[in-house]
């Protein structure tokens, strides 16, 4: 058993959208295949994964040196105790050689697809969905059968004003979601709190609604933000500022005292327990949203739960960035707090599998062996590409 081929391409996203840093005209993403010679249906299995979206595609890391020392490798050192299937655990370790501490991004992304598509084939050939594999190895064998899913949303674009945000929110009650996310701080204060009351006129409430940064805020903005959306008591504050700020972060929890979240750019588990110990995260409350592909994978990120478990935190605070099939897989193999969705946004990129339902705010899962691309016809149409 071996894996005998990995290939990379780059794909442009061709998204007018934009949040309130930047927007994604010229963001692309990688799509990995990871060719083994293991057989099935008469066909070699092939792993795939792509590296979520808001970074970029990061094909030379993988060409210049991951793929290789793979590919050294000698096969049986790449396999399980039974040499019955792969060890991520140990591909992983094969693609650190000879990388320097520190500088995460760098790596982390690029390092994380490649380990999400090898889950894919590890899943297939155990003929069972990613989430069941994942439930038997790191949730006690807890399998879950749906999981709660809120849509991220609220979009500045060209042309979208009050009216366009509110029929985009009633869209996606129609759709069966329950919670909804929109964004803040790419309009003037006074604007994004007249979105923020026109958003909440639909949803009827606060507590099913969050809000969204994108870390755009300096200490200024961030206290001026904070305070005028306290009064609100939203389910909670999406980076009020870069996620590195852990002073500014520990500052922002002692006045304001709904939730915050944060941590989807950060790429590592010692960047993770600086964030809780350093900014002062409330473990009662507050939301760790950590992109597992595009940091170091599912391997790592079972590392990094340990290391919150150990300081009091609890699954149902995690959310993992990312509105995708292996978000999806990862939230319910982990039985962690609820995954994203992007409903129509980012292309064949966003969302599950075509036959995938909401219902009363939780998606059902399917039983599609691996993370279950073959649901998704347009993207898995250009994943075969490379296959």
């Amino acid at each position: 058993m071996k894996i005998t081929e990995i290939r990379e391409i780059a794909v442009p996203l061709r998204s007018t959208l934009r949040n309130s840093v930047f927007d994604f005209s010229e963001m692309t993403t990688s799509i990995v295949a990871v060719h083994t010679d293991v057989i099935r249906a008469g066909k070699p299995l092939i792993g795939y994964a792509f590296n979520s979206t808001g970074r970029y595609a990061c094909g030379e890391q993988m060409r210049s040196r991951l793929i290789p020392r793979i590919m050294k490798a000698d096969p049986n050192s790449l396999l399980d105790s039974t040499g019955a299937n792969f060890d991520p655990a140990k591909i992983l370790a094969c693609m650190m050689q000879r990388e320097k501490p520190g500088g995460h991004t760098e790596r982390s992304v690029a390092v994380g697809t490649i380990e999400v598509a090898i889950w894919d084939v590890v899943a297939k050939i155990a003929d069972k969905p990613l989430h069941v594999v994942l439930a038997e190895r790191f949730n006690a064998g807890k399998i879950l059968t749906e999981v709660p899913c809120y849509v991220g949303g609220g979009w500045y674009a060209p042309g979208k004003g009050i009216p366009e945000l509110q029929a985009e929110i009633r869209a996606r009650l129609d759709d069966g979601y329950q919670v909804m996310k929109i964004k803040v701080g790419g309009a003037p204060l006074d604007e994004d709190l007249r979105r923020l009351d026109a958003a909440i006129e639909v949803m009827g409430g606060t507590s099913t609604l969050a809000v969204d940064a994108n870390a755009a805020w300096n200490r200024e903005g961030a206290l001026r933000y904070a305070k005028a959306l306290a009064p609100y008591r939203l389910k909670w504050l999406e980076e009020p500022t870069d996620p590195s700020d852990f002073a500014l972060l520990d500052e922002l929890t002692g006045i304001y005292d709904s939730p915050i979240a944060t941590g989807e750019n950060l790429f590592s588990t010692q960047d993770i327990r600086n964030l809780l110990q350093f900014g002062k995260l409330r473990s009662d409350r507050d939301i760790v949203q950590i992109d597992v592909p595009q940091s170091y994978g599912i391997v790592q990120f079972s590392r990094t739960l340990e290391m919150m478990q150990e300081r009091g935190w609890g699954r149902h605070s995690v959310f993992p960035h990312g509105g995708n099939q292996m978000t999806l897989a990862i939230v319910a193999g982990f039985g962690l707090g609820g995954c994203e969705a992007y409903p129509g946004v980012f292309g064949v990129f966003a969302g599950f599998a075509d036959d995938a339902r909401i219902e009363d705010g939780k998606l059902q899962l399917s039983d599609r062996p691996g993370i279950g691309f073959e649901g998704q016809n347009e993207l898995f149409a250009l994943m075969q590409t490379i296959a």
